[in-house]
């Protein structure tokens, strides 16, 4: 079986030599974990940054195996992963989505959503710009999971994201989260400071 589609890269886990597991956002199959040959290289790795959006052909002989994935780059968000803010955004995003999400299901919505936020972080001049997408983002991922969304206490983007956050740590995220929880506290202070 062969699948050719557009992807944004959620995370890469090292795998041999010189290969890695990297788990793709596609808009039709959802998270697909898929093996990179090469994927440490000279000329892959700074396509297989998270945040950015490849065109991926999958390749697998039966539905339970691992695909194999070659890639090429789309578009890469490596000019705004200099700056901090942006960079613990797009950090905290990609590595929600490949916790979060279930393999091999489609998320359309989760998709657009992701690209649209991403595109965003990118676009904007400054947090303002793009936060309340963010906290939009995580409420949509909650709902799309199935889990009701939780009202945040007031309509600012702090307390929204305070309220979806707790919602993901309880309900969504399950098994070790402490270097996801150590990423969104970075991103939120960061917010804090950016907001004020």
């Amino acid at each position: 079986m062969q699948v050719d589609t557009q992807a944004i890269v959620c995370s890469l886990r090292v795998h041999g030599e010189h290969g890695a597991v990297v788990r793709l956002l596609t808009p039709d199959h959802g998270l697909v974990a898929a093996y990179v040959r090469g994927a440490r290289g000279r000329r892959l790795r700074p396509l297989l940054i998270p945040g950015n959006v490849v065109a991926a052909r999958f390749r697998w002989r039966t539905e339970n195996q691992l695909p194999q994935a070659e890639i090429e780059l789309v578009h890469s968000r490596a000019p705004i992963l200099s700056e901090p803010l942006p960079l613990a955004a797009v950090e905290w995003v990609t590595a929600l989505v490949a916790s979060a999400l279930p393999e091999r299901q489609p998320y359309p919505a989760l998709y657009q959503g992701m690209a649209a936020l991403l595109d965003a972080i990118e676009a904007a001049p400054s947090a303002k710009g793009w936060s309340g997408g963010l906290a939009r983002f995580e409420q949509l991922l909650i709902a799309e999971l199935g889990y009701e969304r939780e009202e945040p206490a007031s309509a600012q983007v702090l307390a929204a994201l305070e309220t979806s956050g707790d919602q993901l740590f309880r309900d969504v995220l399950s098994g070790p989260t402490r270097s996801l929880e150590d990423s969104r506290v970075r991103l939120v202070d960061r917010l804090r400071r950016a907001l004020v």
